[in-house]
């Protein structure tokens, strides 16, 4: 059976990067986390822009063997022949129907956008401990709602912490 996680860091009042896009606040523990998921999935779906923050990061040389689809509707400058982009949430799954976990990845459109078609079974979200009064939202607004089952919460640090929901269809 196919499972859709949804993956992302956020700071404790819900904000995956800072306006300007910066996500240096982000932690080595939780770029550990967050890499280890990926590349055990052996796939990650990403939007336009998050692609471009990503693949900046030095350390995205360890997703390097991790095929990635980007879900964007305008052109994308691929850094690799294992880099694939598509239109749309569904598009992206096709792409990847062999895997059997498939970790999405952000920005707050995307997120939303599989939120709303009802892509997502799971999330993890690594709590930083930082609270960002501008930034941007975990999603985009958008008309949907969703009652989540807490499975597990792990320290990752003495300041971090790791929720893991299932989403309750």
């Amino acid at each position: 059976m196919k499972k859709v996680i949804l993956y992302m860091a956020i700071s404790a009042n819900g904000m995956i990067a800072k306006e300007d896009d910066n996500t240096g606040w982000i932690s080595k523990i939780e770029w550990d986390s967050y890499s280890v998921a990926v590349r055990q999935s052996g796939c990650l779906v990403v939007g336009r822009r998050t692609y471009y923050i990503l693949t900046k990061q030095p350390e995205f040389t360890e997703l390097n063997d991790v095929k990635l689809i980007v879900v964007s509707r305008s052109k994308v400058e691929l850094i690799s022949q294992n880099h694939l982009i598509v239109a749309s949430p569904k598009e992206a799954l096709e792409k990847l129907k062999d895997f059997k976990i498939i970790i999405v990845a952000g920005g707050s459109i995307l997120n939303a956008a599989f939120i709303e078609e009802n892509l997502i079974d799971e999330i993890y979200l690594d709590i930083e401990p930082i609270i960002l009064g501008k930034g941007i939202k975990l999603f985009s607004d958008g008309d949907f709602e969703k009652n989540l089952e807490l499975i597990n919460v792990k320290k990752l640090s003495k300041n971090e912490i790791q929720l893991h929901y299932r989403i309750i269809k």
